[in-house]
């Protein structure tokens, strides 16, 4: 019997619209549809760029009132400082978004997508 084997994960991050969702997916960091569940109005769909996927889910509003911590992904990268560059155009960072050498031997940088899930895009040192 053969061993099961991980070959990648696509993570599915909560939005309140996927249409805008996948604007700033698609204009803002690069990517592109990959698929959608309707082509007007979606409820889930998802964005590839290189080899990465991300899935994209509406929430009900209700589901916003919760105090709950939205996700964090951690995507490793290649080029580093181009990828910062390009995203530092599209003004997508916060005002204290930097690309730092960190105490566990990385260089990264990490901002919000407008639904507060949370990117940081990194490659070890």
């Amino acid at each position: 019997m053969s061993k099961g084997y991980l070959h990648q994960v696509h993570p599915v991050l909560p939005v309140k619209d996927v249409v805008e969702a996948l604007k700033f997916y698609v204009n803002k960091l690069g990517f592109k549809i990959a698929f959608a569940d309707d082509s007007k109005e979606p409820y889930y769909a998802g964005v590839i760029r290189d080899d990465i996927e991300i899935h994209l889910q509406w929430h009900h509003a209700k589901d916003w009132d919760k105090s709950v911590d939205r996700p964090m992904l951690r995507i490793v990268t290649q080029n580093i400082e181009a990828l910062y560059e390009e995203y530092k155009k599209q003004e997508v960072f916060h005002k204290n978004t930097a690309l730092r050498k960190t105490e566990w031997g990385t260089r990264e940088f990490a901002f919000y997508d407008p639904y507060m899930n949370g990117l940081t895009f990194y490659r070890d040192v």
